[in-house]
């Protein structure tokens, strides 16, 4: 059973829930920057990160039907609905970017929401999928979203993007801070020093992938399709050009680290 919109919405007016919609914002930032000239859906309760995209064209809330809808400045470019999150209202290929939040870990099918949020994404586009860390603290606090469904390991993530016909490009974590009151005002330091010494204890995964499939044209006309091992890449703002980085663990921000 999903946590509630009225639960997720008391989340993130409490101190904690600030905390966590800062780090998760700094990553986001990292990959995709203001999506600039983006279609972007989120998909579970993403409204809280969804207006940084200030670049983007067009932005969709998707909210799932067991969780409830909020209302959001509907103006201009803004949009949100309630959804069955087996079955989106979305053509194929509508959105550049897509943003899963708040939405796979308490999926009654995990692979069918993935399946859907793939459909309506675009042939070069791009999705993150942020979900709480098995390892975590944070999904072991139930007063927290982080504490209820099934949380994952950043290998479960990787296989459920490949299944999905995706291959990950990018990697990073987050909330390192126990979710204890007490200590988010050590919050930057404790992130800091998380990263570097106690990189499983971080709350959330961020896994970042997109479509490697290629044609291939044979002998004889025939078209096959075939997929590429890309390297890491470090995810880069929509305006902008791909960066390669060699370091197998680069993460969101292309460095491996969460500033």
């Amino acid at each position: 059973m999903r946590r509630s919109i009225d639960d997720l919405r008391a989340f993130y007016g409490e101190p904690t829930g600030a905390l966590v919609r800062r780090l998760v914002a700094r990553r986001l930032d990292d990959a995709w920057g203001e999506a600039a000239n983006c279609d972007v859906l989120g998909i579970g309760y993403a409204t809280p990160w969804l207006d940084a995209f200030v670049g983007a064209r067009r932005v969709v809330a998707a909210m799932p039907s067991g969780q409830g809808v909020e209302a959001w400045p509907q103006v201009g470019r803004n949009r949100t609905l309630l959804v069955d999150d087996r079955s989106l209202p979305f053509a194929a290929g509508s959105f550049d970017r897509v943003l899963l939040i708040h939405a796979l870990e308490e999926a009654d099918d995990p692979a069918a929401l993935l399946a859907e949020a793939v459909r309506a994404m675009a042939p070069a586009g791009r999705i993150i999928l942020a979900a709480a860390a098995r390892g975590g603290l944070w999904a072991q606090a139930e007063s927290t979203p982080f504490g209820h469904g099934r949380p994952f390991t950043r290998g479960q993530l990787e296989r459920l993007v490949r299944e999905a016909g995706l291959e990950p490009t990018a990697r990073s974590q987050t909330l390192y801070t126990p979710p204890w009151k007490p200590l988010l005002g050590m919050a930057d330091g404790i992130e800091q020093f998380g990263k570097t010494l106690l990189p499983g204890a971080a709350g959330v995964i961020l896994l970042e992938a997109s479509r490697q499939a290629y044609a291939r044209v044979r002998p004889g006309g025939a078209v096959s399709r075939i997929r590429v091992a890309a390297p890491e890449l470090a995810p880069r703002p929509a305006n902008r050009g791909p960066l390669v980085d060699s370091n197998p663990m680069a993460g969101l921000d292309g460095s491996g680290e969460a500033p």
